[in-house]
């Protein structure tokens, strides 16, 4: 039986953890995971082995970027424009490594697939890894109800190129749990952004 098989039998025959309002620690953020597929695919444990460390951490998951990226360029644009904002805007890679030109940014996605409940917000903020380089990730909040890949916007603030590393860490998500479900999630209001696979551009 694989170490993942035998989490899911633990967790299926131990009691359900009780979840007051607050902060999800490993253990909760575990349970969910495994019972309602909230991460996947989900790691246990913190992988480093000479790499920008993911998986479960104390009080949060540190998320990894695929390898699909759109890096921005202006060549063809003057404007940036969120309400009319064109393909031509990017160009696509498919790599293990992407250069963020000086003062640009790219669009990767995570590799695990999220699926939130629907009392629980989740927060993502950038690894200090890549912050202390310069780089800084922007996500905004995944939504009570929302899932899908989670669309990263990595920012090079430096006047240097910067390198990006797939299939590593690349955001930590911290998990909030309310004090009730919400009365309208995400789901139910069909937000525009729901299911979403693969690196998504801006939509109305």
């Amino acid at each position: 039986m694989s170490g993942i098989e035998t989490l899911k039998e633990q967790t299926a025959n131990a009691p359900s953890l009780h979840m007051a309002p607050g902060i999800l620690a490993d253990s909760q953020i575990r349970e969910l995971a495994l019972t309602q597929g909230m991460i996947e695919p989900f790691v246990e444990t913190q992988k480093r082995d000479g790499m920008i460390s993911y998986g479960l951490s104390s009080y949060g998951y540190d998320a990894r970027c695929s390898d699909e990226f759109k890096i921005f360029t202006n060549v063809d644009n003057a404007i940036v424009d969120p309400k009319d904002f064109s393909e031509t805007s990017f160009v696509d890679r498919c790599t293990d490594i992407c250069v963020i030109p000086p003062n640009s940014f790219a669009l990767t996605r995570s590799v695990e697939y999220f699926r939130i409940p629907e009392d629980v917000l989740v927060v993502c903020l950038g690894k200090s890894t890549y912050a202390r380089c310069g780089l800084i990730v922007n996500v905004t909040p995944l939504e009570p109800g929302w899932e899908g890949h989670v669309t990263l916007e990595i920012s090079n603030t430096t006047p240097l190129p910067a390198k990006v590393y797939a299939n590593e860490g690349v955001a930590q998500f911290l998990f909030f749990k309310g004090s009730a479900p919400c009365e309208v999630s995400y789901a139910s209001r069909s937000g525009k952004y729901m299911g979403q696979r693969g690196v998504t551009l801006p939509r109305l």
